[in-house]
């Protein structure tokens, strides 16, 4: 086969066929770290409504299927001179799976919109950001976090039938504790291992989550979890030869058990001694 015919058969037939996948097999989200964000969105969001109802578990699989959607979306939009049947099936069906819930529980709970607004323009603006080759900019990356912790949010006013400032003051709290990692990852990296922007971004975190407890968006100890994310940074700048040379699969361990601590003592913080009865 000639060079010619070859481009000429990808100029009739612009859809390229995965010669180890088949159309149909379901794709997944490389990125596991995500799933550990939406866990903890999704906890803490019904921590601070404080109950757990089919609903909440509604939230959460619309949330799983939204992010699971954006994978597939990305790859083909990366690949944008040829159509990936496979891709592109399975974004259409997350995608679907999560819009037909979403829509479903916002017209149980109105207030949700706004959260399914905010998700359709973050999904719009990394989209553009990918086809730009941008979507390891900070800027992006802090975006995605700001999105991913939108199910904060969205268990929140699920379970709840209502948005009220201290769960917008969660979810500002969980996206700069787990956008914290975008710079602590960069110090990995010789080029990017100044800790002048990882200072700067905890230092402005922390003016950000004082002005929170002050407004009464934060209770005060749900506010000092933030302290984790010092720790984890205290403890990179004396390990650094460590952190900067180890295998990453040690490094993914590290970052998990610090967002774990997180997770868990942010959902004691806001739940009662005891939960009221189901019902």
């Amino acid at each position: 086969m000639t060079i010619a015919t070859l481009d000429f058969r990808l100029l009739v037939l612009p859809i390229e066929w995965h010669p180890t996948k088949r159309w149909y097999q379901p794709t997944f989200s490389p990125e596991h770290g995500v799933l550990l964000v939406l866990l903890g969105a999704l906890l803490t969001g019904a921590s601070l409504a404080q109950a757990w109802t089919w609903q909440t578990s509604l939230a959460g699989l619309a949330a799983f299927l939204g992010l699971q959607a954006e994978h597939p979306l990305t790859v083909q939009i990366k690949q944008r001179r040829s159509l990936k049947p496979r891709y592109l099936l399975w974004s259409a069906v997350y995608g679907g799976g999560a819009i037909a819930i979403a829509l479903w529980l916002t017209f149980q709970h109105p207030s949700l919109i706004w959260v399914c607004f905010g998700g359709v323009i973050a999904l719009f603006v990394n989209a553009v950001a990918v086809y730009n080759r941008r979507q390891k900019a900070v800027s992006t990356e802090l975006l995605m976090f700001a999105a991913i912790c939108l199910a904060t949010l969205f268990a929140y006013g699920t379970t709840a039938d209502g948005l009220t400032v201290q769960a917008v003051g969660f979810w500002l709290l969980n996206t700069l504790f787990f956008s914290s990692a975008i710079f602590t990852i960069k110090l990995r990296k010789a080029w990017t291992s100044s800790l002048h922007g990882a200072l700067i971004f905890h230092g402005t975190a922390l003016l950000l989550i004082a002005s929170l407890y002050g407004l009464g968006w934060l209770n005060l100890w749900t506010a000092l979890t933030f302290a984790i994310a010092f720790l984890k940074l205290a403890v990179i700048i004396c390990l650094q030869d460590w952190y900067r040379h180890c295998r990453f699969e040690y490094i993914a361990r590290f970052e998990t058990y610090f967002a774990l601590s997180y997770i868990a003592l942010a959902c004691l913080s806001v739940l009662p001694a005891r939960l009221p009865p189901p019902g």
